[in-house]
């Protein structure tokens, strides 16, 4: 047995609506919906809001090879990011009581998501060859443009 870090799993008020990953797939699997806006950028990360509802946010985004976020939270947000094509790694940084650090590394492939509650601290970035394009999911919704 393993234990969950809280800040991994939804709050139990928060289990009757739609999981942020479910959301996330759904979204992947519609390409139609979002294909065409997908745009690259040299100079930073492009991102694009897809849908803003009273409960959550979707956002597109691309990574070129080398582009990465900071380490940062979500704030209170919870939500999930899934990888549409390319390769993504994800460093989450876990705190025990403020007194050790603890450092895992997730590589994502296409279909792969990984999911997150408030204050969870990660750096997402691109280390591949290839480009790469993940769909982000943040409940509640947030007003400024998401780091990743």
């Amino acid at each position: 047995m393993f234990a969950v870090p809280p800040n991994t799993v939804l709050d139990a008020s928060e289990r009757s609506r739609a999981h942020p990953a479910l959301i996330a797939r759904d979204v992947a699997n519609n390409r139609r919906h979002w294909a065409h806006l997908v745009r690259y950028d040299r100079e930073q990360r492009w991102s694009r809001l897809l849908r803003r509802t009273a409960d959550h946010e979707v956002w597109i985004l691309s990574w070129l090879p080398e582009q990465r976020t900071e380490l940062h939270d979500h704030g209170g947000a919870d939500g999930a990011f899934i990888v549409v094509s390319g390769v993504l790694t994800e460093r989450a940084v876990r705190s025990d009581s403020g007194h050790h650090r603890a450092e895992v590394l997730h590589t994502l492939v296409a279909g792969q998501a990984r999911v997150f509650g408030p204050h969870y601290a990660h750096q997402v970035n691109n280390e591949g060859p290839d480009p790469a394009i993940s769909i982000h999911v943040y409940r509640p919704a947030r007003a400024v443009n998401p780091t990743g």
